[in-house]
C-alpha cells in the first residue's frame, strides 16, 4: 500500500478506541507484521440478532504474506474472542499466548472445529526474534492469570504496550513486575499504548485482597445458609479466593453456567485454583445441609438466560431457592445492564432471599483495570516520549492522554486515535499518518461480514413497527387482479381488533395494482413498487408507524381449456 515506507515502523490500529472490546492493533516494520490481540466485543441492544462484533479484517488479509504472529496479552475475550473468525480469514504463521491465555484458545477452537497447530506458550522469560522486531514480555496484575504487557524492540525505537493492568501491592496471584518495567524504561521507550478503562476514576483501585475479606465476613456470619455467588466466569483470582473461602469454611461447592465450568476446569489443570475435591454435582449439592454448600454461577449481569436469573424465575431445572438463601453479586455492572441486574434483583427479594451486592458499604467487587493513579505510575515506570491512550471510549482516551501530559509528556506527544488511524515512527519520532478504514464486522451464526446496516434497519423496524404483507394473485398475461389482496401483519396491529384499518390497506393496494396493471410494460418488481410507494405514507398517517411492506405477487395462469 501506498501509505507504507519501508525505513518506517507503523502502529496500525484496527480496533480497541473508542470502546471497550475487540482489542486488535499491528506493529509493522517493512515486510513483517506484528498482530498483538484479537478480541471481540458484544453488541448492544440496538444490533439485533448479532452474536458478536469484530475488527475489519481486510488490512491483514491484503497483507498477509508479511504477518509473522498473533501476540496475546491475557485470555479475555476482548482481547482472544476473535482468533477463531480471524483464522478463517487470514493465515497466521504462529500465535504465542500465556499459558492461561492459551489453553482458552485451544478450547474455543476445539468448539468449532478449527484445526491449528501453531499456538505456542509465552512466560515473562520469553524472546521472540524476527528480522526487524523482538518481542519481550512483562508480568501485570489484571482479574486472570498470566496477564502481561508486551515490548517490541524496532530499528525505529520503541514501543510498550500493557495490556489491561492494574497495580495490587497485596494480590491474590502473582505480583507485577514493577523491575522490569522500570528497567524497560531506564532502557528508552518511544511508545506507551497504555490501558484507559478506568482513566476516569480517582485514587487507586481497590485491592483483590479486600473482596476476600469481604467475602469471608458474609461466610462467617451466614454459616448455616446456602450462599449462591453470581461473578464474572473469566475473573479467575475472584474464583480462586471463593474457592478458598469456601475451603476455609468446609463447604462443597457447585457450578453452574458452560463458561463457568470450562474456566474453572482449565484454571484447576493450570494449578491457579487449588481444591478440585470441593466441586459437586447438582444432585450432590442438593442432598447437603445448606451450610455444607455454595452455589456458584453465572448471571451477575442479569443476563436472561443465565444461570441466576433462571433460578431467579424459578425455572432452573436443578436449583430452587429457599427463603433463607444468601445470594451476593460479587461484580459491578457493566454499562447498559443496570437495568436487567435491577429486575434480578428484584426477583430474588421477591423470592425472600437476602442479597448482597457491590457498595460502599460491601466490597464484593474491585476492578482488573488500572485507576487514575496506577495509570500514572505505569507512565513514570515506563518513561515514554510518546502516549496512546487504547482499551476505552473517547472520554477516558483523552483523560488519559491528560493524565499523560500532568505526567510530563508534551501535549503534542499525546494521541487519541480512532479504528483504522495510523502511527509513523521514524528514528525515535512520532506522528499520525493517516488512516485505513476500519468498520465493524457483525457474526449473526454463522455469517460474518454477512449482516450490513440495511439488514439491521430493517430488522430496528421490525423490531419497533413490524411487518406488513401485501399477496397478491394477478394474471399477468390478461393483466387483471384476480382476487383482493390478502393482508397479514406481524407485529404491527393485531388482525382481529383492527378490520377497518386493514380494509383500508386492502382497498388501496387493490387500486394500486389495478393501476399498475393498466400500464403494459409494467413488471412484477413495478408492481411491488407500486404498492409499497403508495402503502408507507398512507400507513404512516393512519397510524404513525412505518411497518415494513412487504409486497408478494403471484402469477396465477388460469386454465384456458
Amino acid at each position: 500500500m501506498s501509505i507504507i515506507k519501508p525505513i518506517e515502523t507503523k502502529i496500525i490500529v484496527l480496533g480497541g478506541l473508542g470502546e471497550v472490546g475487540k482489542n486488535m492493533y499491528c506493529v509493522m516494520h517493512g515486510n513483517e507484521i506484528i498482530i498483538i490481540d484479537a478480541g471481540v466485543s458484544f453488541p448492544e441492544g440496538e444490533l439485533l440478532g448479532i452474536d458478536y462484533v469484530l475488527p475489519d479484517y481486510s488490512f491483514l488479509k491484503q497483507n498477509q504474506s508479511k504477518i509473522k504472529a498473533l501476540i496475546i496479552t491475557h485470555g479475555h475475550e476482548d482481547h482472544i474472542g476473535g482468533i477463531p473468525f480471524l483464522l478463517q480469514t487470514v493465515n497466521i504463521p504462529a500465535i504465542y499466548a500465556p499459558k492461561q491465555a492459551k489453553e482458552l484458545i485451544a478450547l474455543k477452537l476445539a468448539d468449532r472445529n478449527i484445526p491449528y497447530q501453531h499456538l505456542y506458550v509465552y512466560t515473562d522469560e520469553t524472546k521472540l526474534k524476527f528480522k526487524n522486531m523482538e518481542v519481550e514480555f512483562f508480568r501485570t496484575t489484571h482479574s486472570i492469570p498470566d496477564s502481561h504487557g508486551i515490548c517490541v524492540t524496532t530499528p525505529n525505537g520503541t514501543i510498550v504496550t500493557t495490556g489491561d493492568f492494574k497495580f495490587d501491592l497485596t494480590p491474590i496471584g502473582p505480583m507485577a513486575d514493577l523491575h522490569k518495567m522500570a528497567e524497560i524504561g531506564k532502557r528508552g521507550v518511544e511508545l506507551l499504548i497504555s490501558d484507559s478503562t478506568n482513566a476516569l476514576n480517582e485514587g487507586m483501585s481497590m485491592s483483590e485482597s479486600k473482596v476476600d475479606g469481604a467475602l469471608s465476613d458474609i461466610f462467617d456470619h451466614y454459616r448455616n445458609n446456602r450462599i449462591i455467588i453470581a461473578t464474572f466466569a473469566s475473573n479467575i483470582y475472584r474464583l480462586k479466593h471463593i474457592v478458598e473461602t469456601c475451603y476455609k469454611h468446609n463447604r462443597k461447592i457447585c457450578v453452574f453456567g458452560r463458561s463457568m465450568e470450562n474456566n474453572i476446569d482449565i484454571s484447576i489443570k493450570g494449578g491457579y485454583i487449588n481444591h478440585k475435591e470441593l466441586f459437586v454435582s447438582p444432585e450432590e449439592a442438593n442432598h447437603l445441609k445448606p451450610g455444607e454448600v455454595t452455589i456458584l454461577c453465572t448471571g451477575s449481569q442479569g443476563e436472561p438466560l443465565a444461570a441466576l436469573s433462571r433460578i431467579a424465575d424459578g425455572t432452573h431445572k436443578q436449583i430452587k431457592l429457599r427463603p433463607d438463601d444468601i445470594v451476593i453479586f460479587s461484580s459491578s455492572a457493566i454499562p447498559g445492564n443496570a437495568l436487567s441486574i435491577s429486575k434480578t434483583i428484584n426477583k430474588l427479594y421477591l423470592k425472600g432471599v437476602k442479597v448482597f451486592t457491590n457498595t460502599s458499604l460491601s466490597d464484593l467487587h474491585t476492578s482488573g483495570h488500572a485507576n487514575i493513579e496506577e495509570l500514572k505510575l505505569m507512565i513514570r515506570l515506563i518513561n515514554p516520549k510518546y502516549l496512546m491512550p487504547f482499551h476505552g471510549d473517547y472520554r477516558m482516551l483523552k483523560n488519559h492522554a491528560n493524565i499523560g501530559i500532568e505526567c510530563g509528556i508534551p501535549k503534542e506527544n499525546t494521541f487519541v486515535l480512532q479504528n483504522g488511524d495510523i502511527l509513523s515512527m521514524v528514528k525515535g519520532k512520532i506522528t499520525k499518518s493517516g488512516n485505513i478504514p476500519a468498520p465493524d464486522v457483525y457474526v449473526d451464526g454463522n455469517r460474518i461480514g454477512e449482516i450490513g446496516g440495511a439488514v439491521l434497519r430493517d430488522r430496528k423496524i421490525m423490531a419497533s413497527d413490524g411487518i406488513l404483507v401485501v399477496i397478491a394473485n394477478i394474471n399477468m398475461k390478461k393483466r387483471e387482479l384476480l382476487i383482493k389482496p390478502n393482508i397479514t401483519t406481524r407485529g404491527f396491529v393485531l388482525i382481529n381488533e383492527n378490520e377497518e384499518l386493514l380494509h383500508k390497506i386492502e382497498t388501496l393496494a387493490t387500486n394500486s395494482i389495478k393501476e399498475k396493471l393498466k400500464d403494459p410494460s409494467a413488471t412484477f418488481s413495478d408492481i411491488k413498487s407500486q404498492i409499497t410507494n403508495d402503502l408507507i405514507p398512507y400507513v404512516f398517517h393512519l397510524t404513525g408507524r412505518k411497518p415494513i411492506i412487504l409486497p408478494v405477487i403471484l402469477d396465477i395462469k388460469k386454465d384456458q381449456t
